[in-house]
């Protein structure tokens, strides 16, 4: 027997719909490419996401079809991806920090038929358009009084390209399961691969984690989303603040401490989200300048391990909540979010920031086992490592065109390589990368959690750790530290600050300094690049060893 519920399928346009009907006045403030700050609210921009399927559409945009984005995040911006996911096309996210021989990869693999993208890019796109097989023409997200000459076919000013559009358009109909978006993963190890998304996937996602033990959105607050919207999805934000009708806040181009800082004080913004390195910025312009954050209620950092210490510092020194966050392209993609279950709501300040740097529980919609080599599962304990795995309907079954064959194991459940703890309320802790985690004497240790230690020293602006070979013990970590400007710490005070708060067989071997620490495009650490960089480093302890 099925249930006589009407069929009402989950499709990505409806939250626009949703936006401007209970929340038209709510605003979208940008700050463009151009310079200045716009203001539009849901109202307009769903009249104005509508001309952009209607010009799509006059293009020959049909559905299934790929439409690149190279994009900050704008006004502009979301109204593509709304016009794009309303016609029945793919929004594709373009990351301008993948090297250029990866953006040709995806751009071609992805078939892309046309690229929208700000005026930070041209210059890229018309280096790169050669390289382009299936690209037919470019939309270039200004207005006709900014529009660039370039050589790229058929450009056009964003402004005058839907002009000719009146916004009368009826989305089209089609299944929830539909593709609407993609996003390519940083490739690491070998060739980007595609994360397709679906309706019904997005639309889950935004409401799973909108929910007060996730993001806690809601029509009171202004939402900052730092993160980009060509990073994972935009951490799903582009559609869970419209849909809990709460002020948007664009911060274009502009992501330095000092940016952020005026968007938040002058749009009073209440919620914003980003990876650690932004929120370092943020904290040493703060602590430069005296200033504080008066209206900021929470935060959510995740895209990397965040440190204790960064924890520690906005919630005592500027009483802003941290939500630490985790999750995958592969995932929408936020998979888990570290809140107080009533438990723990009555440990002291320390014991707290102890968990806070965990990253917390997954969600409904989110399934998490740990696992060990042989797939056998592991207890939640709080001390075995296993394994991460996770299914659920924003978790990928496979990737665009089937690259990288089987994903799931025989459980349906999709091993994100990652190394964790679970314990027993259900907080999971990731210790490493699988490839990343450090053995040493048939004992594995955390390399994350080596570095989120490092950073606490006042002097210590980055830190990465690696294995290295070591004669008696297999490997032995590597402390590789960034000096933060006009300090001169030791490898002494380094390790004399670590001391006592790790077990005496996790310390380090050895510290090196340097003036760069490798990134990905998404701003992890690249930890092949940094061990190939100390390929040939002798650790001081070896020599005794042998």
């Amino acid at each position: 027997m099925l249930g006589l519920m009407q069929d009402w399928p989950l499709l990505c346009h409806k939250i626009i719909d949703y936006a401007a009907e209970q929340h038209g006045h709510r605003e979208i403030v940008s700050r463009s490419v151009e310079g200045p700050i716009h203001r539009i609210n849901y109202t307009d921009a769903r009249i104005r996401a509508r001309k952009v399927a209607q010009a799509l559409e006059r293009d020959g945009i049909k559905l299934g079809d790929r439409v690149g984005t190279l994009a900050w995040n704008t006004w502009r911006h979301l109204e593509a991806w709304y016009g794009i996911t309303g016609l029945g096309a793919v929004y594709h996210t373009l990351n301008p920090r993948l090297f250029p021989e990866q953006l040709a990869y995806i751009v071609n693999h992805a078939e892309d038929r046309m690229i929208m993208t700000d005026l930070t890019f041209v210059p890229l796109l018309e280096k790169l358009q050669q390289q382009f097989k299936t690209v037919e023409r470019y939309i270039i997200l200004t207005d006709k009084e900014h529009m660039p000459e370039t050589s790229l076919p058929g450009a056009i000013a964003y402004e005058e390209w839907i002009g000719d559009s009146d916004g009368d358009f009826e989305w089209r109909d089609f299944d929830e399961n539909t593709a609407c978006g993609m996003c390519y993963t940083s490739g690491t190890t070998g060739n980007p691969k595609g994360v397709l998304y679906s309706h019904r996937s997005n639309v889950l996602h935004a409401i799973s984690v909108s929910v007060p033990n996730v993001l806690n959105l809601g029509t009171g607050d202004t939402i900052l989303p730092v993160v980009p919207m060509f990073h994972a999805n935009s951490w799903s934000l582009a559609f869970s603040a419209p849909m809990a009708g709460a002020t948007l806040v664009m911060p274009g181009a502009r992501m330095d401490g000092e940016s952020i800082y005026e968007l938040l004080e002058t749009e009073r913004v209440t919620f914003t989200a980003a990876v650690p390195t932004i929120w370092m910025m943020l904290l040493q312009y703060l602590e430069s300048s005296g200033k504080e954050l008066p209206y900021l209620e929470r935060v959510a950092i995740g895209g990397s391990a965040c440190p204790r210490s960064m924890i520690e510092k906005f919630e005592v020194n500027y009483g802003v909540q941290v939500m630490h966050a985790w999750g995958m392209t592969e995932m929408s993609p936020i998979g888990s979010t570290c809140a107080m279950k009533p438990e723990n709501r009555d440990l002291d300040l320390q014991a707290r920031l102890d968990l806070q740097a965990t990253q917390g529980y997954a969600p409904f919609t989110v399934e998490m086992k740990i696992t060990d080599d042989d797939d056998n599962d592991l207890p939640w304990d709080g001390k075995t490592f296993g394994r991460l795995k996770v299914r659920g309907p924003g978790v990928s079954r496979s990737y665009f065109k089937g690259e990288g064959g089987e994903i799931l194991d025989k459980d349906g459940y999709f091993d994100t390589g990652d190394v964790a703890t679970i314990d027993q309320h259900g907080y999971m802790n990731i210790t490493d990368r699988a490839k990343d985690v450090i053995k040493s004497g048939g004992e594995w240790i955390s390399s994350i959690e080596l570095e989120n230690l490092a950073v606490g020293h006042p002097d210590v602006a980055e830190a990465a750790v690696i294995g290295i070979h070591h004669p008696k013990w297999d490997e032995r970590p590597l402390l590789v530290i960034i000096r933060k400007p006009d300090t001169s710490p030791t490898k002494e005070d380094i390790l004399a600050y670590m001391d006592g708060k790790i077990a005496k067989w996790w310390m380090p071997d050895d510290v090196a300094f340097v003036d760069e620490i490798p990134h990905t495009a998404t701003g992890k650490i690249q930890k092949i690049t940094l061990r190939d960089q100390f390929k040939d480093y002798r650790l001081p302890t070896s020599d005794a060893a042998e």
